[in-house]
């Protein structure tokens, strides 16, 4: 692209000057034209001139585009593994009730409507929107409003003779002025379209926020609910080996144990509460993070002990999902700044071009305020008026190669979001299915392991067996119950993150609408 009429050559087309070659680009001069300057010409003869005027210059020389373009390109879904048919499960924006855990939906709510990262997203949005206005508000007639007076004495060796010359007056002046920018190179109206890309890009960023926001609470709901169970399994533990200790105790009053058995039985009881403290400090510092989530005060959540087993299981895809790129937020933000960076590059562009426009004003002006309101007292002016860059030292096509670097880095930001979101969806899915796999075998090792745990429990009852028998076979016990409750919360943290990844529900109303726009 390139200034009014100017043929494609580059920096070289001022060779014809005093400036050295390539100086289009490093010096500017601005033409114009108004009606004031006319005003003593007849219309044809002014129009004449001006386009005269604006011939002569433009040859002379003019700022170019040329040479300017981005060059990164969008990345192809083919490229990250999304050929596959398989579509994304229908995720509703309220997705954290499908785990048919109502305390954890209450949680997840209060979050999303007090947590302050959310109103900081809000407040962005908020600017966003007003910076659109502010753009929009350049497309269209300005009209303004000017009055003053002021009290002069007019010097008596002036300009002005006597009576005026020597003599105090009141200047007044009231008029309406209004002015036009005719956008005949869309300079504004790719300026609109960056600003709502924009606006766009920040909206989508807080829908990411809000989904994060409900998975981080929802896995935090979980990970409590896995300490919680934990120490079950713990306190279940001390039960058996206080149980143990007791019998320990018999034994050793009717000399078919000695104090080793004892001491062993006695050792174990504080290792297991100091197990259970520990757990209990962990317990405790997760309702902290999550009364923090939700805007809550550290010690309001000191009840909650969610249990593991009523957060139900919720259907997944297996395998990373064709429409992936529509359905995250994340990924329509990109998008968006990338049609933001364009359309910003093109307003750079259109300022290669003449910016034209008609001002006019109308009003009273006197000499004396009681003239003021007199009908001679009117005057009025109308006219256009054309600005065109000719040389300007490289700064329009120094402001266009930094607007097509945003393209470049926007484009690049998108393929990074897509590569991550790709990579996160495969990772959940991994994950999911290797646990699903270590379960099945985990209740095996539970099982078995259970059932050498009575047994040597009951030799060592009739006297065939060892208590060291019994304290390897009880570790055992407790090593399965503690993994089995661990993988049920592995398995629903993953499947958390997964509905994360796959864009908690996120829709793209703003793409759609787009698309539909297009289509009419």
């Amino acid at each position: 692209m390139q200034g009014a009429g100017c043929p494609e050559g580059g920096e070289g087309h001022a060779g014809h000057s005093s400036a050295p070659s390539g100086a289009s680009g490093r010096s500017q001069r601005r033409v114009s034209i108004s009606s004031r300057a006319l005003n003593s010409l007849p219309t044809v003869t002014g129009l004449i001139v001006a386009l005269a005027s604006t011939l002569v210059l433009t040859l002379a020389g003019c700022a170019s585009s040329a040479g300017i373009a981005p060059v990164a390109t969008t990345i192809a879904p083919a490229t990250v593994g999304l050929e596959s048919q398989t579509a994304t499960p229908d995720l509703s924006a309220d997705w954290w009730k499908a785990f048919g855990d109502a305390r954890m939906s209450e949680l997840v709510e209060k979050a999303l409507a007090g947590n302050p990262s959310l109103k900081v997203a809000q407040a962005r949005l908020v600017r966003a929107q007003a910076a659109v206005s502010g753009v929009e508000s350049n497309d269209g007639p300005h009209l303004g409003l000017e009055a003053d007076a002021s009290r002069q004495h007019f010097s008596t060796n002036g300009i002005y003779p006597p009576p005026l010359g020597g003599s105090n007056w009141t200047i007044a002046n009231v008029q309406v002025q209004g002015s036009w920018e005719f956008d005949f190179f869309g300079r504004n109206r790719a300026a609109i379209e960056a600003a709502v890309g924009s606006e766009r890009a920040v909206r989508a960023d807080l829908q990411a926020s809000r989904v994060l926001l409900a998975s981080n609470v929802a896995r935090s709901y979980v990970q409590l609910a896995r300490l919680v169970a934990q120490r079950e399994v713990a306190v279940r533990s001390l039960k058996q080996r206080d149980d143990i200790l007791a019998l320990i105790k018999q034994r050793v009053q009717g000399g078919l144990d000695t104090n080793v058995e004892l001491r062993q039985g006695e050792g174990a009881l504080p290792e297991t509460r100091q197990q259970i403290e520990q757990l209990d400090e962990q317990i405790t510092l997760t309702r902290h993070a999550l009364a923090a989530l939700t805007v809550q005060p550290p010690n309001s959540l000191d009840t909650l002990s969610p249990a593991l087993q009523a957060v139900a299981a919720v259907p997944v895809p297996g395998s990373v999902p064709a429409d992936l790129l529509g359905r995250r937020a994340d990924i329509s933000a990109a998008r968006w700044r990338v049609e933001a960076a364009s359309s910003d590059a093109k307003s750079a562009k259109a300022a290669f071009y003449p910016n034209i426009n008609l001002s006019g004003f109308v009003g009273l002006s006197s000499l004396g305020l009681n003239n003021l309101a007199k009908t001679d007292s009117r005057q009025w002016g109308i006219g256009p008026a054309l600005t065109l860059p000719i040389f300007d030292q490289g700064a329009l096509r120094a402001n266009l190669r930094g607007k097509t670097a945003d393209i470049d880095a926007a484009v690049e930001s998108y393929n990074s979001a897509v590569i991550d979101a790709v990579h996160d969806v495969a990772d959940q899915l991994s994950s999911i299915q290797s646990i699903a796999r270590q379960q099945v075998e985990q209740e095996r090792a539970q099982s078995a392991a259970e059932s050498a745990y009575d047994l040597a429990t009951q030799r060592y009852k009739a006297g065939l067996g060892t208590y060291l028998t019994v304290l390897n076979a009880e570790s055992s016990v407790l090593t399965q119950r503690r993994l089995a409750a661990d993988l049920k919360a592995r398995a629903l943290d993953s499947q958390v993150a997964l509905i994360r990844a796959l864009g908690g529900g996120y829709r793209d109303t703003d793409a759609v609408a787009s698309n539909a726009r297009a289509g009419d």
